[in-house]
């Protein structure tokens, strides 16, 4: 007998992206956000930063967490570099300053909303 795997591409609720596929939102001059999954409150996104790009104001991580992994380049929170292969965790209620100085994509979740 054959067992049926508990989660796969027919499985409802199963579900996956390319990210060239989802368009892009410019949220800030030079800086886009794709939207990967959602599934309330939970939220999924890439970031995609140019050279020389940051946030006009400070970024707040209200009302969760938000969780980050540096996919390329490098990313910067106001303080210090982070490369490609970094994993950054920020939990409710910190607070940085995104930048990036040599462009950088970001995977971002917030399972929290």
């Amino acid at each position: 007998m054959n067992a049926e795997p508990a989660l796969g591409p027919t499985m409802p609720g199963y579900a996956w992206r390319t990210a060239s596929d989802v368009p892009g939102t410019e949220i800030f001059p030079g800086i886009r956000l794709r939207p990967l999954w959602t599934s309330e409150p939970a939220k999924a996104f890439l970031l995609e930063m140019d050279p020389h790009t940051g946030w006009p104001h400070i970024d707040v991580h209200e009302p969760g967490p938000e969780e980050v992994f540096v996919v390329s380049g490098v990313f910067n929170d106001g303080e210090r570099d982070y490369p490609a292969g970094t994993f950054i965790h920020a939990p409710a209620g910190s607070w940085h300053v995104p930048q990036t100085t040599t462009g950088c994509t970001l995977f971002l979740f917030y399972p929290l909303g």
